[in-house]
């Protein structure tokens, strides 16, 4: 810390200041004020991070020295200012808390009641965050033997005021001797680690990280430092490196990574005006800026920035991994090894520990840095890696080079890997911690800590990556058939189930490159497939998935699947069941890696609802596509036959059918068919609108609720029903329209609640669901009120310019309008007042909803019937439903396409 520093802190001139005021408040927080400022000023010129939070601490020691000397405390008195936690250590952010003890001997509390409170009084009277505790030397022993945040604080403490002797027996009577053994701290700090680590889903790479307590953060380094000074009563880390714990490039990456961290914390703090570490959103692109990161073609400067920030904190916990397992060697173990068991000439097998039989065994084979990953793969009961052979790994990973990732005892042994029975996706997690992934194969090296700024992706795509290839492995695994029936079965049936995890590996490797990842990504696989020498089927295989990958899903979201065309289509693209198999079980796992919340049970629905078609299909031979005629006959037999068990008069349901058309059976089941068939001829008043609700399957995990309303034609009728709905607090996922020739409208919504579950058999909220229908759709002329709901913070920060294509359809009557635009509440309801506004009927609606966007696509018709042939019209509509859209965002929208 400085001596004197008078930019910082004249302390003359602030003797002067207290002096010309009755209250010392002013001085104190008019010097305070200026600190700040001086402190920030330093921080944007680039000033060293060390000496900022040194130099504050520094400050706020004068200050409470200062107030601190404002007091009576007598003259020798027993009486001490002690400086604890990370104050204590002599570091202090903007905003950190200021945490102090105020420390006595037993007999002499009572004593200094007094000046205490007033101290601590003026302390938040000149708005100085502290967290405060007044204890005597006994006081400090029972409290730090029951709780190791106590201990931890006290470990790391420094006298601010009155006599140090105090201090100094506080550690005596808190030593290791005392309490708190080096091996019980040990375990105590790790089971606290893990804890913290669950908190944050054990991962370095969330959305909006916390910058001190994440995976990575500061609150790992910190760990580190104590199990260090409850070992060696050293509490820096350049001790650790004296130590033998790290070595010197290992403690130079540490120290660089604390401080970069320091300064994303200084900055933080700096931006919110208050004690922030968690890196939201709302700051990120503004540190991205103070940090000099600009945009480029490929990459936005806040995913420039984030990756640094992802590189450095993954860098942290692979160094806390290495320091953490040596830790336990020597404070668990005590240095008393255990019997080491040969696993072959290169490896041995100590307390379930894997570690070379040799240091040179990297130098002499180099393949053996790929055998630890197979090795541990094909004994699972080994628990890890020894500190000292990961620390043999990080120094040979420069031997992998263009030779290395030719030679063809590695290809083998990296295929070897994802035919193992067990640990293919926690040994890939391993290869990309210890860097070894990533050195041999450079183009995953590339999507490292890679972020894509939206709400979709909550990942980063080597996160993303590894995730996609951990569900892969979940799908084979007893007990998710329930959630994931069809994709568990499958997997089992694939008859290379290791090319999928190379279909897996490779699917978004090409991201942040530009260009389409999936071209790009397919271009890398090939190479990887001829490097590794694969047969050429199974080379065309993984080539095809990872080009094809995202297909399935858009298939299933965007697209109209009970038209046999589309089937048929999507059949002639897949070719086989081997790879309509593939391609299904990867689209899970994407999808579920992606972010989980995704997978909800509507979505579940339409991907095995595309899977089970187009199996059909081809079984039934591309060359005999089933025709629209005879998949309507199929779908009224068998509805029929459902009637006539039930007692319905066959007659009456084939007058209804005759009034409905032929798009009416194509998009609905034979058991939908027969329910809504039935419903209509037991509804006797037909001027009150049919509102009817079910689950769409029985399955608990798939499905949506669908909701059928048949009532009298009017013109307004979607974009009542969906106001309705968004007032209900209903999320639409899909609309199916259908007007039959008297008149009525045949409507059919699939809604999830807000929360993305269905509404299942909660009678209450389907009572009050279909209650609220059928009022809205009783005077449809009061069109109810678009309701403005709070926009929640995260989706505030992607205000991206909607997109908005309108074309037409050329198999169909229809116009086709598609919507990319960010989610905000009532949106789908402001799009169905346009469409009012605009003498619009929507025929058929797909609704997705993708993180902070939506991507719908409605099939609208004019007030003929007819699809829109006017182009002037078409950029009217195309230009209202911008300008909707973008009522909320800062940016302008970007050009839209028309085609007529």
């Amino acid at each position: 810390m400085p001596q004197v520093d008078p930019e910082l802190f004249d302390r003359s001139q602030f003797q002067a200041e207290l002096a010309l005021k009755s209250s010392p408040i002013p001085a104190f927080k008019k010097v305070i004020a200026k600190a700040r400022q001086v402190l920030d000023e330093r921080f944007l010129a680039g000033r060293d991070i060390r000496r900022l939070i040194t130099d504050r601490a520094w400050f706020i020691d004068q200050i409470l020295r200062a107030a601190w000397s404002r007091f009576d405390w007598d003259k020798g008195a027993d009486i001490a200012l002690v400086a604890v936690g990370g104050y204590g250590r002599g570091e202090l952010h903007p905003y950190s808390d200021i945490d102090l003890l105020i420390l006595l001997n037993d007999s002499e509390q009572e004593l200094f009641r007094d000046p205490i409170e007033g101290f601590l009084t003026l302390l938040w009277d000149i708005g100085l965050e502290v967290g405060q505790s007044v204890r005597s030397i006994a006081e400090c022993a029972e409290e730090a033997r029951a709780d190791l945040t106590i201990i931890t604080n006290l470990m790391e403490s420094r006298t601010i005021a009155g006599p140090e002797h105090l201090r100094q027996s506080m550690l005596k009577v808190t030593s290791p001797s005392e309490m708190w053994s080096s091996k019980e701290f040990f375990l105590a700090k790790r089971n606290e680690q893990n804890a913290r680590h669950s908190k944050y889903n054990n991962t370095e790479y969330n959305l909006e990280p916390n910058v001190k307590g994440s995976p990575g953060g500061l609150r790992d380094i910190q760990t580190i430092l104590w199990i260090a000074r409850r070992q060696f009563g050293s509490l820096n880390l350049s001790a650790i490196l004296d130590q033998g714990f790290l070595t010197e490039g290992e403690y130079s990456l540490l120290v660089s990574s604390q401080a970069f961290i320091w300064r994303v914390r200084y900055g933080l703090h700096m931006l919110a005006g208050r004690a922030e570490d968690r890196l939201l959103f709302d700051y990120q692109r503004s540190l991205a800026a103070l940090f000099g990161y600009e945009d480029s073609d490929a990459k936005l400067a806040i995913e420039r920035f984030m990756q640094k920030y992802y590189r450095v904190v993954m860098s942290i916990s692979e160094l806390s991994d290495l320091v953490g397992q040596h830790f336990a060697e020597v404070i668990l173990w005590e240095g008393d090894s255990g019997e080491a068991v040969p696993l072959n000439s290169r490896f041995l097998v100590r307390d379930n520990y894997l570690e070379v039989a040799r240091d040179s065994v990297f130098v002499q084979r180099p393949f053996a840095l790929l055998e630890v990953f197979v090795l541990l793969a094909q004994h699972p009961e080994i628990k890890g890696v020894r500190a000292e052979t990961i620390r043999l790994l990080r120094d040979h990973r420069h031997l992998i080079d263009d030779d290395f990732r030719s030679d063809i005892r590695n290809t083998s042994l990296f295929i070897e890997l994802f035919k193992c029975r067990e640990g293919i996706h926690r040994n890939l997690r391993r290869m990309n911690r210890y860097g070894i992934l990533g050195r041999y194969l450079p183009e995953f090296g590339h999507i490292v800590g890679q972020m894509q700024h939206d709400l979709f992706h909550i990942y980063t795509v080597d996160a993303h990556t590894l995730n996609v290839i951990k569900y892969l492995r979940k799908l084979s695994k007893p007990g998710v058939a329930e959630k994931y029936p069809l994709a568990s079965k499958l997997v089992e049936l694939l008859p290379k189930p290791e090319l999928i995890y190379i279909a897996g590996l490779y699917h978004d490797i090409a991201k942040g490159r530009g260009g389409d990842h999936s071209e790009l990504g397919a271009e890398d696989a090939q190479a990887f497939c001829v490097r590794h020498k694969l047969p050429a089927w199974d080379t065309r295989l993984v080539v095809w998935l990872v080009a094809n990958h995202l297909i399935m899903s858009t298939t299933a979201q965007r697209k109209d699947l009970s038209d046999p065309q589309v089937i048929n289509d999507f059949a002639q693209m897949v070719g086989d069941e081997t790879h309509l198999d593939y391609l299904y079980v990867l689209t899970v796992a994407d999808i579920n890696a992606t972010n989980p919340s995704l997978w909800n049970s509507w979505r579940a629905s339409l991907l095995r609802q595309l899977h089970s078609e187009t199996q059909r299909a081809l079984r039934r031979g591309l060359e005999n596509p089933l025709e629209r005629e005879e998949q309507i006959r199929q779908t009224q037999r068998a509805a029929l036959d459902s009637l006539v068990r039930n007692g319905t008069d066959p007659d009456d349901a084939e007058q209804l059918w005759a009034q409905l058309g032929d798009d009416y059976f194509l998009r609905h089941s034979s058991s939908d068919v027969a329910w809504h068939t039935e419903a209509i001829l037991q509804h006797g008043d037909s001027s009150e609108p049919l509102v009817l609700i079910q689950e769409t399957t029985q399955r608990e995990f798939e499905g949506g609720t669908q909701i059928f309303i048949y009532a009298a034609d009017q013109h307004d009728f979607f974009a009542v029903t969906v106001a309705a709905m968004d007032q209900l607090n209903l999320n639409i996922h899909d609309a199916r329209i259908i007007t039959s020739s008297s008149q009525f409208t045949l409507d059919t919504y699939i809604v999830l609640d807000a929360d993305g579950t269905p509404i299942g058999n909660d009678s209450e909220r389907i009572q009050e669901i279909r209650l609220g229908l059928i009022e809205a759709l009783r005077r449809p002329e009061e069109y109810l009120t678009i309701i403005k709901r709070y926009v929640p913070r995260q989706l505030k920060h992607f205000a991206f310019p909607p997109q908005v294509t309108i074309h037409n359809d050329a198999q169909r009557l229809q116009t086709i309008i598609e919507v990319i635009a960010p989610d905000r509440p009532g949106l789908l309801a402001r799009i169905g007042q346009l469409f009012l506004d605009f003498d619009l009927s929507v025929q058929n609606a797909k609704i997705a909803t993708m993180g902070e966007r939506v991507e719908d696509v409605f099939f609208v018709t004019n007030a003929d019937n007819q699809p829109l042939s006017d182009p002037q019209l078409c950029i009217e509509l195309q230009q209202a439903l911008v300008r909707q859209l973008t009522q909320e965002n800062e940016h302008q929208a970007s050009p839209s396409s028309i085609e007529i």
